[in-house]
């Protein structure tokens, strides 16, 4: 008998030390093998697994036990052990029953969620408690084709019970953009479990108990930097990731002490993935602000002249990725109050950027042959605008913009280097906000572009279209929704640029350039 009990609690305490569980989940008539459920996680964690397998949404299913029903908020009548086969009842979205047919709603008396429907908008994300910084940043990524499809490449899984934290998030974010392709607003709760697991700071609570607002920068930056020990890039890239592949900047540097003439001058290569922009009482363009971050004066030891000095240090781009990502260095800390006070002044952003200037002058001349074919590309749309419909350089703008979504163009990388920029030219496709004073607290919204001028306001899971128009004025200057993060992607050149009916001395001339 003793024995006997020894061992029973023995088998008690590794249950109890093993809160994780290996299980099998019947739905209808499949069954899901070595699923894992960690019952120190909320239920809800668990019924976004399930959904993510089945795609039943979790207030629609409906999970036992031995007869327990499983609720939203305790696991309290389900007793969870090794090898136990859950059963699972619901309906996912595509096989309800259809609805009755409804009286026509025209455009303009609809509201902005009848909206979103008529115009099949992507999938929103529900926040989940101050999570939009998170959301924010989910749906301004996944503008990067590219990063979508090294994704699908990843073969790992979610494994809330442990495993490496870059496998979790990496697997967790393909697994939620391919749940979000289906169209629905989705409860990103795995994607959030696995942060919180991985950078626990992201999972403070406040005094009333739930979470705490984030930074959405350095959420995209701790993403980021998972995503690049985890992705692969394209076959034949000398890269060590996709993210360095497409998002990656290289910058030479040069410090040199500017008390000591004589002293050598420290050269480097420095690598970022994302570009910032300094904002001061000067800055009221981007362009300016990305300027200043080429050039900065520090104090370090000399050791020269054995004493702290002050030194200059320049930098220029060597290396342009595909898709570039600018900060708006739009917080400081302020010691007295703690808090990242937020900097409100106006810079503007264009739609089309152009990084030529912020280069080297080796890197400018590598840039210049594509350069010299959108110059050529350009000085025909605006011919051909100001005689085919008179209205010049505003037209051609707008016809040149509907080209990027069209098919077939010239590649926009370097042969040797895929995944690089060969022009320096970029268009805006995605835009991160902040609303607010500090960036711990305020909401969050991406703003995605869609085709043509048409953007999507990700307001968590409420996605709306808006104008071009709209986005531009999210510059800052007051209390509204102020651009902190901008994404930029590659400017295509379409190969066929009208040639054949501008006739063949414009063909040649193009070609040629």
């Amino acid at each position: 008998k003793l024995i006997l009990l020894d061992s029973l609690l023995q088998e008690l305490q590794i249950i109890k030390a093993m809160p994780s569980f290996t299980i099998k989940v019947k739905w209808g008539k499949e069954v899901f093998q070595d699923v894992e459920v960690n019952t120190d996680e909320e239920p809800m964690v668990f019924k976004a697994q399930l959904f993510a397998l089945t795609g039943v949404q979790p207030e629609r299913q409906k999970v036992m036990l031995k007869g327990a029903i499983l609720t939203d908020s305790s696991w309290d009548k389900v007793k969870m052990r090794e090898g136990a086969m859950v059963l699972m009842m619901g309906t996912k979205d595509e096989d309800m029953l259809a609805q009755p047919v409804e009286k026509t709603k025209f455009i303009e008396d609809m509201d902005d969620s009848e909206l979103s429907k008529a115009m099949d908008m992507p999938a929103g994300l529900q926040n989940l408690g101050n999570t939009c910084y998170m959301n924010a940043t989910v749906q301004c990524l996944k503008t990067v084709p590219e990063l979508r499809t090294a994704l699908t490449r990843f073969g790992g899984n979610v494994s809330l019970g442990g495993g490496p934290d870059s496998d979790n998030l990496t697997a967790a974010l393909r697994d939620l953009y391919t749940t979000m392709d289906k169209g629905n607003t989705v409860p990103p709760i795995i994607m959030l479990q696995v942060l919180h697991n991985a950078f626990p700071r992201f999972a403070e609570r406040g005094e009333g108990g739930g979470y705490q607002q984030q930074d959405a920068n350095e959420c995209w930056v701790e993403i980021l930097r998972m995503l690049q020990a985890k992705t692969t890039p394209t076959e034949g890239s000398t890269k060590a990731s996709a993210i360095e592949q497409f998002l990656g900047i290289e910058c030479s540097s040069e410090t040199k002490c500017a008390e000591a003439e004589g002293e050598e001058p420290t050269k480097s290569v420095e690598k970022f993935l994302q570009f910032s922009c300094y904002i001061d009482k000067d800055v009221k363009y981007l362009h300016t602000g990305l300027k200043n971050r080429l050039s900065e004066n520090i104090e370090k030891n000399s050791p020269t002249l054995g004493r702290d000095a002050q030194y200059i240090k320049s930098m220029a781009i060597t290396r342009l990725p595909g898709y570039i990502t600018i900060q708006m260095v739009r917080f400081h800390f302020k010691q007295k109050e703690a808090v990242n006070a937020k900097v409100l002044k106006d810079v503007k952003f264009p739609v089309m950027l152009d990084m030529f200037e912020m280069c080297s002058t080796e890197m400018q001349d590598r840039l210049r042959p594509a350069r010299t074919q959108f110059k050529a590309y350009e000085d025909w749309k605006v011919e051909q605008a100001s005689t085919v419909k008179g209205k010049g350089k505003t037209e051609a703008l707008r016809a040149e913009r509907e080209a990027q979504d069209g098919e077939g163009h010239e590649d926009w990388w370097f042969s040797e280097d895929v995944g690089s920029s060969n022009s320096g030219y970029y268009i805006l496709q995605a835009v991160l906000t902040h609303k607010g004073r500090s960036s711990n607290s305020g909401h969050y919204v991406g703003w995605v572009r869609q085709k043509g001028d048409t953007w999507l306001k990700c307001d968590d899971d409420e996605v709306s279209p808006v104008h071009e128009e709209d986005v531009l004025k999210l510059s800052g200057g007051g209390d509204w929704h102020t651009a902190y993060l901008l994404v930029y992607g590659p400017r295509k050149l379409p190969k066929v640029r009208g040639q054949k009916e501008a006739g063949s001395d414009v063909t040649e001339d193009m070609q040629t350039s």
